[in-house]
């Protein structure tokens, strides 16, 4: 997911949560075909949206600096950082450091993707499959969050590694995709130049159709067989397939391009929040988790996956300027082009609460859940900056 500057943090525990559900879109583009050219006008922009931020911040009563905690819908309370001194409301530690979690797990993911994707004949594929694979920055939500759901059910992160590596195949073939001119016709991701604009849009194509089967192929191959029976790698391909398909993703892409304004929910679930719940929904498979805690894991996936980019939206709405506001209007469909930042921060507050209801339901399981709640917390707030982009 790429987003704005994550220091600013949205308060939206203080707003009141509606019926309607929810859903996410997300890109920033900045004309280049060049990377010297898209670097220096990148610094350029950085120091534009600094002041833009500041402002922002000054200004507006609903962006503040210290998190209100007027709504705890969670029993477990979690902070995103070790020098939290929030006082725990129950006896599971919440002295939880997500970002060393998450850096932890980033470390090791990337070394793992650096393996599972080597340059072979032909080579111009592969090096344009690594260089989205591979994007420096690259917050590689969709592997931590199959991680963090797998060890919640007492699975060995050895047993997750292969599919979290594959659902950041899988993820960074769909960006590639979306990014072509004949889609959303984005130029830059993951802070540097679309692969199209890097390797052709011929090349791109090519390396996004590669990369799906890889992954298919990655978890087959490499998933330790003492660990995970096949019939459960059999439940974790079939989930992968579906959330990608022509009933997920894909369709999410087709209404985005084709559907009226109507449409947003189900464009947002779609096109986005089907990669928060088949993260999730994956590592619970792997680890033996049961069919309704499967199903608790999949509607807490697609809340995050829809939170995440509603609260991208509302903050890119904050700092733009009307110049990019028009232009952002002729594509996409967000909560926030549709009805506006209020309503987008009203969906954004029910998304919280209903994750973290969600959630409720495997507080027998203690400790393990924490990194599941303060997901929660960091798609609302972004108390911390993990990398550049998702």
């Amino acid at each position: 997911m790429d987003g704005p500057n994550e220091a600013a943090v949205l308060n939206t525990s203080r707003l009141s949560h509606p019926s309607s559900q929810s859903s996410y879109s997300f890109h920033s583009p900045s004309p280049t075909n060049t990377l010297s050219q898209f670097f220096n006008q990148k610094k350029i922009k950085t120091q534009i949206s600094e002041m833009a931020l500041s402002m922002v911040l000054s200004s507006s009563p609903r962006f503040h600096l210290v998190r209100n905690r007027s709504i705890s819908h969670p029993k477990i309370r979690c902070s995103v950082s070790s020098s939290s001194s929030s006082t725990p409301s129950s006896s599971v530690s919440t002295k939880f450091d997500l970002r060393t979690y998450w850096m932890t797990l980033i470390e090791e993911i990337n070394q793992k993707l650096d393996e599972a994707v080597p340059v072979k004949y032909p080579q111009q594929i592969y090096e344009a499959m690594r260089y989205s694979v591979l994007a420096h920055g690259a917050k590689r939500a969709p592997p931590v969050m199959c991680v963090a759901s797998c060890e919640l059910f007492g699975g060995n992160r050895l047993a997750a590694f292969p599919t979290a590596c594959a659902l950041e195949m899988v993820h960074a073939a769909s960006l590639i995709h979306d990014d072509l001119p004949c889609m959303d016709d984005d130029p830059s991701r993951r802070g540097q130049p679309s692969n199209h604009t890097i390797f052709g849009v011929d090349m791109a194509i090519l390396a996004g159709d590669a990369l799906f089967p890889l992954g298919f192929h990655h978890i087959v191959s490499n998933t330790p067989t003492d660990l995970v029976p096949e019939p459960r790698l059999l439940r974790v391909i079939a989930e992968i397939a579906r959330a990608v398909g022509s009933t997920g993703m894909a369709a999410g892409q087709f209404l985005d391009l084709e559907g009226g304004p109507n449409s947003v929910e189900f464009v947002q679930e779609k096109k986005y929040g089907e990669m928060g719940e088949c993260s999730a929904v994956c590592g619970g498979l792997l680890a033996g988790a049961g069919d309704d805690e499967i199903q608790r894991l999949r509607r807490y996936g697609r809340a995050v996956g829809v939170l995440y980019q509603v609260v991208d939206d509302v903050l890119e709405e904050k700092m733009k300027s009307e110049e990019r506001d028009e232009e952002e209007k002729k594509k996409g469909k967000s909560y926030v082009g549709v009805y506006g930042v209020e309503k987008a921060m009203e969906v954004a507050a029910e998304l919280r609460a209903k994750a973290k209801r969600e959630l409720d339901g495997f507080e027998k399981y203690g400790e393990k859940v924490v990194p599941l709640y303060s997901f929660v917390d960091y798609a609302a707030d972004r108390g911390f900056s993990v990398g550049d982009q998702v």
